[in-house]
């Protein structure tokens, strides 16, 4: 132990995740600002195009793939940002610990389910990519479309084991690993 109480290798390991996860949300972020601003100027040029040239022959294709990417990353950044769908009327009348045993249960839940997904999600790409076929208009795979989406599922399952973990290490309750619960306990009178 040190002179703060901690095992040496152990401030490394929370570092490095620490580290890891800042990257990790830099990088959805960015993903996110770029594609929605990249699907914006994209469609209002085609628009553009359409009414006085000729429309841009690939911008469907584009925009699909943005799509998928934007919908994929942001699945992840949600959980990460505890932005997902949840019961707060029901948490809100709940003692914190019960609260939390529930934070808990269905984080463990969404994350079978995110992994199961990766899962299925990663057969059928591999199933698109023997296929071969390709998008009409740029020739590219079409498994490349949607190469994101078991990264995706995979990674919102992640994010749903590190709320697990949080919650279990921590003695607040917490949304997601980076969200502590907005709701506080009501003192019993």
């Amino acid at each position: 132990m040190n002179a703060a109480g901690q095992e040496p290798g152990r401030t490394g390991v929370v570092k490095a995740a620490r580290l890891a996860g800042q990257v990790v949300n830099s990088f959805e972020e960015w993903t996110l600002i770029l594609c929605v601003a990249a699907l914006s100027i994209l469609l209002v040029a085609n628009v553009i195009a359409r009414d006085f040239f000729t429309s841009i022959y690939f911008a469907e294709e584009i925009s699909e793939f943005l799509v998928i990417l934007t919908t994929f990353v942001g699945l992840s950044h949600g959980v990460r940002k505890a932005r997902h769908i949840r019961m707060g009327a029901f948490l809100d009348i709940m003692p914190g610990w019960v609260e939390k045993i529930f934070i808990i249960v269905i984080s463990v839940v969404s994350a079978l389910v995110m992994f199961v997904m990766a899962k299925e999600s990663y057969t059928y790409l591999m199933m698109a990519k023997n296929r071969g076929h390709l998008t009409p208009a740029l020739q590219l795979p079409y498994w490349t479309f949607y190469a994101v989406i078991p990264v995706g599922f995979a990674l919102a399952g992640v994010q749903y084991v590190r709320t697990i973990i949080k919650n279990l290490t921590h003695r607040e309750t917490w949304m997601s690993a980076d969200q502590q619960s907005e709701y506080e306990d009501i003192p019993e009178t």
